[in-house]
C-alpha cells in the first residue's frame, strides 16, 4: 500500500530542504578516509589503557572490600570501588558519545532514603547501576585487549603494505637487502623486490586497508553493546521513562482535544443556538401583530436548527463517531473515505476487532490522513488499507500526490506520531517529491 501526503509548500509538510549530497566514489574506497573510520580507531586505541586501569581498580577494590567484610571496614571500601567504578562509567559514556556518536542515557543516581554515610553506602551497594558498571570493568578488559591488537595490527600492516612502494628504497640503501624477507633459510631467501612482487605487496595492502575500516566498525558495535546493555539505564528505568514521557503526550493530547472540543461548541453550534433563540424570542413577540413575519422568522429559525444538528453530528463524529462503536473500522473508514475529495479504496481485512482506544487511533489516524489529502495533497486518488500482522494492527494510506511530506518540528505528520507512540506504536512516512505517498502505522492490537 502507498499513501500520499502530499504537497511540499502545505503546511506541515515541509520538502523544500537542501537535496542529499552523493559521493561519486563509492563507500568501500572512502572508508579509510573517513572520520567515522579514525573516530573508532581511536575508540579502540584508548580502550586498551582506560580498561586496564578500570579493570585493575574494580578488581582491587572488590577484592580488598571482600577480604576485609570480616571487619565493618569491608562495606566502605566496597562502597568506595563501586562508586568509583560509576566515575569511570560515566567517562566511558562520555568517550563513548564524542568517539563512536552513541548516545546513551545516565543509569539512576544513587538516592539514599536517609541522610548520613551509611545510608548513601547502603544506597551505592543496593544499586543495580553499581553492579552492572563492575560487570562492565571486568568484561570490557579481555575485549579491549582483543580489539587494541586487531585493529593495530591490520591497520598498520594494511598502510605499510600499501605504501611499500614508497620506502621498498630503504632495504638495499640502508640493510644491505634486496627488499622485505618473505622467506629465509641457510641455503637462500625470497625478498619482495621484483617489479611484480611490490605491485603484488600493494595490492594486498590495499585489500586490507580496505578491509580494516569494516572490521574496526563490525568491533566498536560490541562496544556500543556493552556500553549500552551495562552503562546506561535499565530497561526498566528506561520503560519508565518512556511510559512518563507517554503519559504527558497523552495527558496534551486529551487536553488539546478538549479545547478543540469547547472552541467548536462555543465558535459553532453554542453561538448559532443563541441567535436561535433570540430569532424565537422574536418570532414570539410579532405573532400576534404580524403572523406572516412571525412565520417567516420561526422558517429561518428552522434552517438554523439543521445546520446546528449538523454542526454538533460533525463535532461528535470527530470525537468518536457511533458508526465505530457500532460497526467497527470497515463501516467507520468508509464513512470518512466518502467524505475526501478524491475517490478512496477501503480494505479492511480484520477477523476480529482490535482493543477499543487502539481502534479510536487508527481511525483519527486515517481520518486526518485522509484530511490532508483532500486539503494539499492534488492526487486524484488515494487508498486506505488495514490488517492484522500477528499481534500488531497495520494501517497504511496512499495518495498519488505531489509528494514531499516530512515529519518537520510542529507538523501534523508529528503530532500523530506522538499519539500513536504514545501506546506503543510507530508511524512511518515515505513520501519523495513528485509521490506517491505511503504513511504507515503499526498499533498494538490488544483485543
Amino acid at each position: 500500500m502507498a499513501t500520499d501526503y502530499g504537497h511540499p509548500t502545505r503546511p506541515g509538510f515541509h520538502g523544500d530542504g537542501p537535496a542529499e549530497r552523493r559521493h561519486r566514489m563509492p563507500a568501500a574506497l572512502r572508508a579509510p578516509f573517513a572520520a567515522r573510520t579514525w573516530s573508532e580507531f581511536g575508540y579502540l586505541l584508548l580502550s586498551l589503557p582506560i580498561a586496564t586501569f578500570t579493570f585493575v581498580f574494580a578488581v582491587t577494590m572488590l577484592s580488598l572490600g571482600a577480604g576485609l567484610l570480616v571487619t565493618f571496614i569491608g562495606i566502605p571500601v566496597l562502597a568506595a570501588g563501586l562508586a568509583g567504578v560509576r566515575g569511570f562509567g560515566a567517562v566511558e559514556r562520555m568517550r563513548a558519545r564524542s568517539l563512536l556518536g552513541l548516545e546513551v542515557g545516565d543509569p539512576d543516581p544513587v538516592r539514599p532514603k536517609k541522610g548520613g554515610g551509611m545510608a548513601w553506602i547502603g544506597a551505592v551497594l543496593k544499586s543495580g547501576a553499581s553492579w552492572r558498571n563492575v560487570l562492565y570493568a571486568v568484561l570490557h578488559f579481555p575485549w579491549a585487549t582483543f580489539a587494541f591488537t586487531v585493529a593495530v595490527t591490520f591497520w598498520t600492516t594494511g598502510w605499510a603494505l600499501l605504501t611499500y612502494p614508497l620506502w621498498q628504497w630503504v632495504f638495499p640503501m640502508y640493510t644491505g637487502q634486496d627488499g622485505v624477507q618473505l622467506y629465509g633459510d641457510e641455503t637462500h631467501s625470497v625478498y619482495l623486490d621484483s617489479p611484480f612482487e611490490i605491485a603484488a605487496t600493494a595490492l594486498v595492502g590495499l585489500l586490507i586497508t580496505l578491509a580494516t575500516p569494516w572490521l574496526i566498525r563490525s568491533m566498536t558495535m560490541v562496544d556500543r553493546l556493552m556500553v549500552t546493555g551495562l552503562l546506561g539505564p535499565s530497561l526498566l528505568a528506561s520503560r519508565v521513562v518512556e511510559l512518563e514521557s507517554d503519559r504527558g503526550v497523552v495527558v496534551d493530547t486529551a487536553a488539546a482535544d478538549l479545547r478543540r472540543i469547547e472552541r467548536n461548541l462555543h465558535d459553532g453550534a453554542q453561538a448559532r443556538l443563541v441567535s436561535l433563540a433570540m430569532d424565537l424570542g422574536l418570532a414570539k413577540e410579532k405573532l400576534q401583530e404580524d403572523p406572516q413575519a412571525a412565520a417567516r422568522m420561526v422558517d429561518e429559525a428552522h434552517g438554523e436548527v439543521k445546520i446546528a444538528l449538523q454542526e454538533l453530528r460533525d463535532l461528535a463524529r470527530g470525537i468518536h463517531p457511533a458508526v465505530l462503536t457500532d460497526r467497527g473500522l470497515d463501516a467507520a473508514l468508509s464513512a470518512v473515505a466518502s467524505r475526501c475529495t478524491v475517490p478512496v479504496t477501503v480494505d479492511v481485512d480484520l477477523d476480529r476487532r482490535p482493543a477499543a482506544a487502539i481502534e479510536g487511533i487508527a481511525y483519527f489516524t486515517a481520518s486526518e490522513l485522509l484530511q490532508n489529502i483532500s486539503k494539499h495533497a492534488g492526487a486524484s486518488r488515494a487508498m486506505v488499507d488495514v490488517w492484522r500482522a500477528s499481534d500488531r494492527l497495520m494501517l497504511q494510506v496512499t495518495d498519488d500526490g505531489a509528494g514531499g511530506a516530512q515529519m518537520s518540528p510542529g507538523s501534523g505528520l508529528v503530532g500523530l506520531a506522538d499519539r500513536i507512540d504514545a501506546v506503543d506504536g510507530i508511524l512511518v512516512v515515505d513520501s519523495p517529491h513528485g509521490g506517491p505517498t505511503t504513511v504507515t502505522a503499526e498499533l498494538p492490537w490488544r483485543g
